[in-house]
């Protein structure tokens, strides 16, 4: 990840040098722009080439304008052109299309918005619209294989609930469309099996929308645990709870969600102690609860708390409920200082705090990395992914392991025993996300 302002990496360079590679720097710039004819408005002094920049290769770049004593604003985005972009179809208009994946659409660079499939005509009519979808490019579920013959449509986005991932996923490779499904990947490790055979099979990429795995805060805490930045890590506390509301909801259906608050929040302890760690958990022990009476949760538990260990010998202690105030804490303890995420798994407000000794006291401060919409990060790493042929960094494979895990954390729970967990046969991770 391309270190932001001020974010894990970043030095204030010597103001000599600074100064010597940005005279060279808008000298090449000058040189770009004098030579694409760049000239002021007549009438008014020329421009500097502080101010005009240039063409570098296919970017349009500008010198750093600020102090050296100033953190640089970094490079331009460099979006596709909106022809060539990845071309998505939206399954399913719930909340989390309508709310995040619709509106992250318009801020990705790599992919856009091509049709829409739903089992509300009236919904999908209004939001086609809404995006500039065309009424033809608009499908009922059972209308799904009709988007075989849309040749804008690249790939898929699956936001329904768990149970039906495997479903549409195989329907996706079956007409060879790409998958970008939500998490968890399935109900079980053998619709995950199947999930990634079928994508196999039909020659498409298959990935799993773990948000925080591309989102600037949480990757700068896994770029400053592999730097050592608070020694050697020892202990992880991972907490995501949230007061849940009445039902009928599809998170209260075994069916549907496969469980409660494990796969649907505890997920994302889960992911982030692997991703963190580098590495894969060997052992795992839990507890589950649900309130006796409380109809909502006579199928899924409603409270759950896990402990990982890794074979470097870190610990992660996992809390997850539905019956919590909402906490999205993630603690990384090293023996040398700490780094606290602050909103870790939310959909934005993340904060990153890294406590270490300062001369001689403990210290604390906040590194501040500039917010991106993670979702519009995943779908752009996606997409590219599609028009270069790469491994996403979050492949069916990945989603395979977190369901593994989670059926060993369900087994620990019910035997009140640790339970082994057996390593992955190849690594569960494709290529890592770029900044653009």
């Amino acid at each position: 990840m391309a270190d932001d302002a001020g974010g894990p990496g970043y030095r204030t360079p010597d103001p000599g040098q600074a100064t010597r590679r940005d005279v060279i720097k808008v000298g090449g710039l000058a040189g770009a722009a004098l030579a694409a004819g760049a000239a002021g408005v007549p009438g008014f002094p020329p421009p500097s080439p502080l101010d005009v920049g240039g063409v570098e290769g296919d970017a349009v770049n500008f010198p750093n304008w600020r102090s050296s004593a100033e953190p640089p604003s970094g490079p331009l985005r460099r979006p596709t052109s909106p022809s060539e972009r990845i071309g998505f179809a939206i399954v399913a208009l719930g909340r989390i299309t309508l709310e995040e994946v619709l509106p992250a659409l318009a801020e990705c660079l790599h992919a856009r918005p091509v049709a829409l499939v739903s089992g509300s005509p009236e919904k999908a009519r209004l939001v086609a619209a809404q995006y500039g979808i065309p009424p033809e490019a608009v499908h009922s579920y059972e209308e799904f294989e009709r988007l075989a013959d849309n040749a804008t449509v690249r790939a898929v986005y699956i936001a329904l609930p768990n149970a039906m991932h495997r479903e549409f996923t195989l329907r996706a490779a079956a007409i060879g469309k790409h998958v970008l499904t939500e998490k968890p990947m399935a109900n079980s490790a053998e619709e995950c099996r199947d999930m990634i055979g079928a994508c196999a099979r039909a020659g498409v990429r298959l990935m799993v929308a773990y948000r925080c795995q591309y989102e600037p805060v949480n990757r700068a805490a896994i770029a400053l645990v592999r730097e050592q930045a608070i020694g050697r890590l020892r202990f992880i506390e991972a907490t995501n709870t949230q007061a849940n509301g009445p039902g009928p909801q599809w998170r209260y259906s075994k069916r549907l969600a496969g469980g409660g608050a494990l796969p649907d929040i505890g997920l994302y302890c889960l992911n982030a102690s692997r991703a963190v760690t580098g590495e894969e958990p060997i052992e795992v022990s839990a507890c589950s609860f649900s309130p006796p009476g409380d109809d909502r949760f006579r199928e899924v538990e409603e409270s759950i708390a896990f402990t990982l260990r890794f074979p470097s010998g870190v610990l992660a202690r996992c809390l997850s409920s539905y019956g919590a105030f909402q906490n999205r804490s993630l603690r990384l303890l090293g023996d040398a200082g700490n780094i606290e995420l602050a909103q870790a798994f939310e959909y934005r407000g993340q904060r990153l705090f890294l406590e270490r000794r300062v001369e001689q006291s403990p210290g604390r401060e906040e590194r501040r990395i500039r917010p991106r919409n993670q979702f519009a990060l995943e779908i752009d790493h996606f997409a590219q992914c599609v028009r270069d042929n790469l491994q996403p960094h979050t492949p069916g494979e990945e989603g395979l392991q977190d369901q593994v895990v989670m059926e060993a954390i369900y087994r620990a729970s019910s035997d009140r025993r640790p339970v082994a967990i057996p390593a992955p046969a190849a690594s569960t991770r494709g290529v890592e996300p770029t900044d653009n």
